[in-house]
């Protein structure tokens, strides 16, 4: 496994294995478990997931069967744009610690920047000075609002984790990010429902035929050369293994220059921009 170091020193995996819409108590647990199992270190979850007991179950389980120790583990969990209030935040932060059964996390995000984003942000420093939470960030944050969130709060955003793929590659916002040492995460680094469209590009078949990787892993290793993390999801055990075995081989400058001309620029999941997308998110 390869590592990012946030701007506070935290070391964090470069992939990490996501749980978004795996709600089977069951499949979500031995998902973890097969995860952690084959090198997995980092687990994603969100309280609008409605799974931190169910990735908590599995946590537990990987501990207990000594396949890791706590200190190895990345967990990252999300608060709710509805709980951005101080004392709502508050408590959802409790109840997260509460359901992942942890003493402490990894990695909290602000999900979506709506609402009250800069109450919710200092109660995020409150309790990542308190040493509850070890690294602090936002979700789907532009640029513009990111920059505003730095310079009228005292702990800066360690990460922005926003819709980055094939066809949405976000690099006028990386510029931003690395110009204020934020890390780049990718959720839907396969598209969520437009891979298929992405396996078909020329470029990608041609790279996993001349690396003997399949589409996916080109796809995933597109995105840790350029040194975004990323957090694939799935619950089948083949593509959980597939998923991660992308460290041991590197696309050429020319593949890496012919993906990157595949970039369309626009979001096609996650844009809190686009009123349409905004408004459908306030029914949730």
């Amino acid at each position: 496994m390869e590592y990012i170091k946030l701007s506070n020193g935290v070391e964090m995996p470069i992939l990490g294995f996501g749980t978004y819409q795996v709600t089977d108590a069951e499949k979500c647990k031995q998902s973890i478990i097969e995860a952690v199992k084959v090198g997995y270190r980092l687990i994603d979850t969100a309280q609008a997931y409605g799974n931190e007991e169910m990735v908590g179950a599995g946590i537990k389980a990987v501990i207990d069967e000594g396949i890791v120790k706590r200190e190895e583990l990345f967990i990252t969990t999300k608060v709710w744009f509805r709980c951005f209030e101080t004392e709502d935040c508050r408590k959802s932060l409790d109840e997260s610690l509460k359901k992942l059964g942890l003493d402490y996390i990894d990695m909290v995000l602000l999900h979506w920047p709506f609402g009250n984003v800069y109450s919710a942000w200092r109660v995020l420093e409150e309790y990542y000075e308190a040493g509850k939470i070890k690294a602090i960030g936002v979700s789907n944050m532009e640029a513009d609002r990111l920059i505003d969130l730095i310079t009228f709060n005292k702990v800066k955003p360690q990460l922005n984790q926003i819709e980055t793929h094939l066809y949405c590659q976000r690099k006028e916002e990386r510029k931003w990010l690395e110009k204020y040492d934020v890390a780049h995460q990718a959720y839907a680094p396969l598209g969520q429902g437009h891979a298929n469209e992405m396996f078909a590009e020329d470029e990608v078949k041609a790279a996993a035929e001349a690396h003997s990787k399949t589409l996916a892993q080109v796809l995933l290793r597109y995105q840790v050369q350029r040194g975004v993390a990323v957090i694939p999801k799935s619950v089948h055990t083949d593509r959980i293994r597939e998923n991660i075995d992308i460290f041991d081989f590197v696309l050429t400058d020319d593949e890496m220059e012919k993906l990157a001309a595949l970039d369309t620029t626009k979001p096609m999941i996650g844009n809190a921009e686009n009123p349409d997308k905004v408004e459908f998110a306030m029914t949730w």
